[in-house]
């Protein structure tokens, strides 16, 4: 009979996380992109913060996720630390607001949800549609878990060894916070744990200050994972949040542990449903955590930061900065860490292209040197973007999503190449230069000086249509391809004509200069392939009849040897 109970109590409970997990999976596979833009916003002082903590983990029905965007940001130094303490004081309270719900036995409304949601689900073949049916289902998978947990428990109630079993568990409520504890840590999730409570003190299995002991352990529990897993790898400063987190719940707990027998005796007497005592406690304790410490983030942070310091920024730029793997489990948040890192990218290649443009006007032998190490992080960068986003994709991603991984796999291929062609071509031809002590002609050093700066211009709005996916920014880009191509005869015809002249620096440069002109073209070809995954998404990508089809936006005829 024992064995039976806890078998079942474990299918109960394992199908209440799934549950909660489709939740949260469906609802930041939907509105992703706009809650962590929502949050970011949001955080600009304690009191919005605390908010929008309360507000988007009742929505996503897990502080974990929220406290992982906001860790990323506290961590990148996009906000301070006292707003993002701040909103783990709302998380912490919006955790909550489900379990108040669910106190109320509403589990004859599960199969309308499941229904709904595997309508839903199957009707649509991706977007948004699909994930809220995935909400759907989980929330009617978490009714019909608390039923099943209840029907498990009833029988059980008379039972000798179960009732000896947990006597024995709850007999001490310090032994009580620790097992809590542990059963969150384990589970990932307080939610669970807090509804499994509610289940063990409705059927009269645990004693009203034991079930308030269980109660503070999950939230003990809830704080502990974030410590160890939500944190980056040589990073001090990832850890102040989850660790101020922790040490709200810590305080809070130690200060209600003293009073938990006198609240046991009072409280049953104001809300006789053990059940909804256990959940009422839940929030108040939460909010009673927030109160305190509401006013007291200024010296919690002084006190973190000095704890943990910021990590010295490496002097690698090759190191990637922002590929968090914590939020692969997120896909909206993992892709805008990628996308973010290929722009730090193409950062660096435009920083290559200044300066291997100066090394061919000035003969600059050390810029020479600084392009070749440059090129070097470029290629790092490429294989971790491409490795990050391919770890990504091994889950399920929705279409959307699917489309934006291939996009960044796309540009920072062309980046690379981008790269490859200023390094083994361009600086090639400026140490030449560099090596003949040749110059070349001033109307022909304007011309090249002319298509460099309307690449960058290219470079800059291919960064923007990366970012936005607009269309018509995309059809801008795609036509300074005609401009380029237009440029690029002009100066040809022009330097043909110093040719002939006989101009002493044209002759000793022509190569030079052509095979510049050239190379220039390409780069610029790659930048505006950028343009054809947005262009082909809304329909509008034009037949080119000087390309081969293009592979990942790469048109064959213009990637470069290797």
């Amino acid at each position: 009979m024992g064995t039976i109970v806890i078998l079942d109590l474990m299918g109960g409970v394992a199908l209440l996380l799934w549950g909660l997990h489709m939740v949260n999976s469906g609802i930041l596979r939907a509105y992703g992109t706009q809650l962590r833009r929502f949050l970011q916003v949001a955080l600009g002082n304690r009191l919005s913060a605390f908010a929008a903590g309360l507000g988007l983990t009742a929505l996503l029905q897990s502080s974990t996720a929220t406290g992982l965007m906001t860790a990323s940001f506290a961590a990148e130094g996009i906000v301070a630390l006292v707003p993002a303490l701040a909103i783990m004081l709302g998380a912490n309270i919006g955790t909550t607001l489900i379990v108040q719900v669910l106190s109320f036995n509403i589990s004859a409304i599960a199969p309308v949800f499941v229904l709904a949601g595997v309508i839903a689900f199957k009707s649509s073949s991706g977007g948004r549609a699909r994930d809220l049916g995935r909400v759907a289902i989980g929330l009617g998978l978490m009714l019909l878990a608390l039923h099943i947990l209840l029907n498990t428990l009833a029988p059980a109630e008379n039972a000798p060894v179960v009732r000896t079993l947990l006597r024995a568990i709850t007999s001490d409520p310090v032994f009580c916070i620790l097992v809590a504890a542990l059963l969150t840590w384990a589970a990932h999730s307080s939610v669970a744990v807090v509804l499994l409570i509610m289940s063990l003190a409705y059927s009269n299995f645990v004693a009203p200050e034991a079930a308030l002991a269980l109660v503070l352990g999950a939230n003990l529990g809830s704080a502990i994972n974030p410590v160890f897993e939500g944190v980056r790898a040589g990073d001090p400063a990832s850890r102040r949040l989850p660790l101020g987190n922790l040490i709200n719940r810590v305080v809070g707990i130690v200060l209600v542990v003293p009073f938990l027998k006198p609240l046991a005796a009072l409280l049953p007497g104001l809300i006789p449903d053990l059940a909804k005592l256990t959940a009422a406690f839940h929030i108040a304790f939460n909010v009673g955590t927030a109160l305190l410490f509401i006013g007291l983030l200024d010296p919690l942070a002084r006190l973190l930061e000095w704890l943990l310091p910021a990590r010295v920024q490496t002097d690698d730029p090759g190191a990637p900065r922002y590929l968090d793997d914590s939020v692969l489990d997120t896909p909206s948040l993992a892709l805008a860490d990628a996308a973010r890192e290929t722009l730090r990218m193409g950062d660096l290649v435009e920083a290559m292209l200044r300066q291997v443009m100066t090394a061919l006007m000035t003969n600059d032998r050390r810029l020479v040197a600084a392009v070749a190490r440059m090129d070097n992080a470029v290629d790092r960068l490429d294989e971790a973007i491409k490795l990050y986003v391919t770890r990504l994709t091994r889950g399920a991603l929705a279409e959307a999503e699917g489309h934006r991984a291939m996009e960044i796999i796309s540009f920072a291929i062309n980046l690379e190449h981008i790269g490859d062609i200023i390094e083994k071509n361009l600086s090639e031809l400026a140490a030449k230069k560099i090596k003949r002590q040749t110059q070349f002609s001033p109307a022909g050093a304007a011309e090249l000086e002319a298509i460099h700066r309307q690449i960058l211009d290219s470079l800059k709005l291919a960064f923007a249509v990366f970012m936005s996916g607009a269309p018509a920014d995309a059809r801008r880009l795609l036509d300074q391809k005609t401009e380029m191509r237009a440029a690029e005869l002009l100066a040809a015809e022009r330097h043909l004509e110093r040719l002939r002249e006989g101009r002493p620096e044209t002759l000793e440069t022509t190569s030079l200069h052509l095979d510049v002109l050239r190379d220039l073209r390409r780069i610029h070809s790659h930048i505006v392939s950028v343009a054809y995954p947005v262009l082909e998404a809304a329909g509008e990508l034009p037949k080119i009849a000087t390309d081969s089809e293009p592979v990942l936006g790469v048109p064959a005829t213009e990637r470069p040897a290797r």
